[in-house]
């Protein structure tokens, strides 16, 4: 594994230049890599689109629902016994029915809130912005600091660091999805 200095930039004009400073500062072709990044829910990391199983706010809304549609059954069961003098044997199921359906809306205090942290802090730090990036693979801590310092006087924005691999001018282990450690 190698460290990744990795920078936004807005043009792609601005990505062939910094691939040529790169260059004229000593490091390999084969060790810079320049790609786009889609915007956040469009990497199409599953068979049906987004970038998660489910939506990070609704993780826990499946608990939410069953326990919201056993409590509203059975307090519909119990009202629908009430009536049965006026709606007769189909009060207690109509009202079974009536209360699960009701109480599985308790599901939606279950979501998370905007701004609220997930136990793993996934929704704390903002996702990687969409956009032209330019990295390079540094082996020596001195190497990382010269691109560091090289991708900043370019003007690279949302300069990050990470561990990986880049050969053949790919970012082979490159997650669009991970929390970039930004520097």
């Amino acid at each position: 594994m190698s460290t990744i200095i990795a920078g936004h930039f807005q043009l792609q004009d601005e990505i062939a230049d910094a691939r040529l400073a790169l260059l004229s500062a000593g490091f390999a072709p084969a060790r810079i890599s320049s790609f786009y990044v889609n915007p956040p829910g469009q990497h199409d990391v599953h068979q049906l689109g987004g970038d998660h199983d489910q939506s990070p706010g609704a993780r826990e809304s499946d608990e939410g629902v069953v326990q919201g549609g056993a409590t509203g059954a059975v307090a519909g069961a119990v009202v629908g016994a009430a009536t049965i003098p006026i709606t007769g044997p189909v009060g207690p199921v109509v009202g079974a029915l009536v209360g699960a359906h009701v109480g599985s809306l308790y599901s939606l205090h279950k979501m998370k809130e905007a701004g609220e942290p997930d136990e793993d802090g996934s929704n704390v730090q903002p996702p990687r912005k969409a956009g032209m990036m330019i990295a390079v693979a540094t082996d020596e801590p001195a190497d990382a600091d010269r691109a560091l310092d090289l991708l900043r006087r370019l003007g690279a924005r949302e300069i990050e660091r990470a561990e990986g691999q880049i050969s053949g001018g790919d970012w082979r282990d490159f997650n669009p999805n991970s929390l970039p450690e930004r520097v």
